[in-house]
């Protein structure tokens, strides 16, 4: 449950290895989040975060497993994460879900072997429908929550040029937004966040773009959307107004831009 001051006390990482995620969980700890459960496919790549996490003054951090396309797992891996949440009095209760894991790919191999690109779409979108599927199950049983999904300005209108990867963000984005309707009414909120290029492990040695940010600035978005009660959060606030221009552009001027971004 949340404090008195509305912060977040739990949450719960899904993708604990990820740059973004660990900012964002950090971001949240001074505001009063002190158990943190990490879950992935690695628990080597989540032992860092655990112990950055730590640092910052998180009270317990806990890693756990997590593959998001090894869906026939996933309601186990959410019971094993729910159970790591517990407080020791039998009842565990998490605040907020963060689904921070995704799969950039490279486009050109992608378009080079199918089976590439329908794993990254697994990783994507099949996955992460699947887990939040079964968390927001487990939300609405404790009448209280927030799911917070990691989108990405890609799929607001997919470019050629990354044209797999923005297909599985706009397959995601649209099913949180439906997700988030169809919790209305149950205490469960769903916030959907649109960062643009971020700095991180996962962009590394890539050109970055204009308009590109840092996993901090996506965290200071992200609390202060929750602070707010945003449904939706763009990173840059910029890309609101942008992304709309896009979205008006006539498909043929918008095939010759988005080819070279």
């Amino acid at each position: 449950m949340r404090n008195a001051l509305g912060a977040v006390q739990s949450l719960l990482v899904l993708g604990g290895s990820s740059d973004i995620g660990a900012a964002i969980a950090e971001r949240l700890i001074p505001g009063g989040c002190r158990r943190i459960v990490l879950a992935g496919r690695r628990p080597e790549a989540m032992a860092p975060v655990a112990d950055r996490l730590r640092a910052a003054g998180a009270a317990e951090v806990t890693v756990t497993s997590w593959d998001a396309t090894d869906i026939g797992g996933h309601a186990d891996a959410v019971k094993a994460a729910w159970e790591a949440m517990s407080d020791g009095d039998g009842s565990p209760d998490v605040d907020c879900v963060l689904l921070a894991a995704g799969v950039l790919g490279d486009q050109d191999h992608l378009e080079d072997d199918p089976a590439a690109a329908a794993d990254l779409v697994a990783a994507n979108y099949a996955g992460p429908v699947s887990t939040l599927l079964h968390v927001s199950q487990r939300l609405e049983e404790q009448g209280h929550g927030t799911i917070i999904v990691l989108s990405s300005v890609a799929g607001e209108r997919v470019r050629q040029s990354n044209f797999v990867y923005g297909s599985s963000k706009a397959g995601l984005d649209g099913f949180a937004q439906g997700l988030g309707d169809s919790l209305d009414g149950t205490g469960v909120n769903v916030m959907v966040v649109r960062p643009g290029f971020v700095h991180s492990s996962m962009t590394e040695g890539r050109e970055a773009p204009p308009l590109s940010t840092t996993p901090e600035a996506v965290a200071d978005a992200v609390a202060d959307g929750l602070a707010s009660g945003k449904h939706t959060v763009w990173v840059p606030g910029t890309f609101r107004y942008v992304m709309t221009a896009f979205r008006h552009l006539p498909r043929p001027l918008w095939r010759k831009l988005s080819a070279r971004m």
